[in-house]
């Protein structure tokens, strides 16, 4: 029977991660040959991989990682079965080393391939499997390439990447701010100019069904009704319904009996509320529409503009589940 020495057993550890009784079987059924014993971890590993196949990997980790002149920002997702696993720092290294191995890649499936201690990512992840015994995937895969990138990473959970059109002063401040709003309050979209209008108006359909029935609940209990609004988005409000929201302002407040001469000072207030009224898609949707979570007396939009010539171009968001 062929010796194993403590010695080996670790480097064997070391190089996949298996656990010491795990290498030395490995080590002695390989009779002591390096390469043979990685090969007999990575066979279990396709073998527990195969059986597990069907499972949720539902936790995990989400990591972001920037290159050296932050041009360049990924993240990605890599699940396991159950959130012990996801937290063990061991785990969290992995995905860690993989997010680094994605900087130069740009597609999941060209991270798969990529090269990791002498196997692919595939493989590697196969071999964790067979390690740590639960189901290990990549989940999601982002990747984002501008003048400047920020990211966010929210406690392994959620991980935020914003690009920008040009570098500015303190534009490392802006970045993992904007990144963080995204991380917090999930915008799908950048503006509302990029909803599709059938989106927009299957959304609208829908909440003033919702509001509608709860008001039919209210009505029933003697309690105000709620507001049901005409327009969900900015996109909805055309120079002509803006124009005739103003009108209706303007007679209202000759009904009110307000002087003429002083319309001009309370109609943008109320052009402000109808418009901040008529766009709850955008400020829950829209990135540059939301309100800044660090300052709710401005947007994303004017956050972003007071640092001077910068626009944010793009934004992505991977998260467990």
């Amino acid at each position: 029977m062929t010796k194993i020495t403590a010695a080996e057993v670790n480097k064997l550890r070391q190089s996949t991660g298996a656990g010491m009784m795990d290498c030395k079987k490995a080590l002695v059924e390989a009779e002591g040959d390096f390469d043979k014993a990685i090969d007999i971890l990575r066979k279990k590993g396709q073998k527990v991989a195969e059986k597990r196949a069907d499972r949720e990997s539902s936790e995990g980790a989400a990591v972001a990682k920037l290159n050296d002149d932050n041009t360049v920002g990924v993240a990605i997702v890599v699940g396991c079965e159950t959130d012990f696993v996801g937290k063990n720092d061991s785990f969290i290294a992995l995905a860690n080393d993989i997010a680094d191995i994605a900087i130069n890649a740009t597609s999941k499936e060209e991270l798969l391939a990529a090269d990791f201690g002498g196997m692919t990512v595939a493989e590697k992840l196969v071999e964790q499997t067979g390690v740590i015994g639960e189901k290990i995937e990549i989940n999601a895969f982002e990747r984002l390439e501008a003048p400047y990138v920020g990211a966010y990473v929210h406690i392994n959970k959620i991980a935020a990447l914003v690009s920008f059109s040009s570098k500015v002063d303190n534009v490392e401040t802006l970045a993992k701010d904007v990144a963080m709003q995204v991380a917090s309050m999930g915008a799908t979209t950048l503006s509302y100019k990029d909803f599709d209008p059938e989106f927009v108006a299957s959304e609208t359909e829908a909440r003033i069904a919702v509001i509608e029935k709860d008001n039919e609940e209210l009505e029933r209990l003697g309690k105000t009704l709620k507001n049901v609004p005409q327009y969900i988005s900015m996109s909805q409000l055309t120079p002509e319904v803006l124009a005739k929201a103003e009108e209706d302002a303007k007679a209202e407040l000759k009904a009110e009996g307000k002087p003429e001469q002083i319309w001009d000072r309370i109609l943008p207030g109320k052009m402000e509320r109808f418009i901040s009224d008529n766009t709850t898609l955008d400020q829950e949707k829209c990135l540059l529409d939301q309100t800044f979570i660090k300052d709710e007396k401005m947007n994303v939009d004017g956050y972003v503009a007071s640092y001077g010539d910068v626009k944010v171009t793009d934004f992505k968001r991977v998260s467990l589940g």
